[in-house]
């Protein structure tokens, strides 16, 4: 598999994962997104989340992770951008906890 993204595109296909994992993205989460990206950039790694499933969602994610360095600090300004996200629309739900334990799990 080959990834050609850059760094940016990376971090906003996570972001958009952790938005859509309970199957309802709200405004705001999507607001907060749109809020570290440009427009066409937020499109662009929409369109290719949505067409795909979880498994390749997740696939992507590490092995993105797996061939490109991030610092201590990329991690957890990535982590708190997830947590962002989740916080974004005021209420977290089980799903959504969840899901941010495995992203921060694969992530450190």
């Amino acid at each position: 598999m080959e990834l050609n993204w850059t760094k940016r595109e990376f971090e906003v296909y996570v972001l958009l994962y952790a938005a859509q994992c309970n199957h309802l993205e709200t405004q705001e989460e999507r607001d907060y997104i749109l809020s570290k990206v440009d427009e066409e950039t937020f499109n662009k790694m929409h369109t290719e989340i949505t067409i795909e499933n979880e498994a390749m969602n997740i696939k992507k994610i590490k092995h993105f992770l797996a061939f490109h360095e991030y610092t201590d600090e990329d991690k957890k300004s990535l982590i708190k951008d997830i947590k962002q996200v989740f916080f974004a629309d005021g209420t977290v739900d089980l799903l959504e906890k969840n899901i941010f334990a495995f992203l921060k799990e694969i992530i450190e």
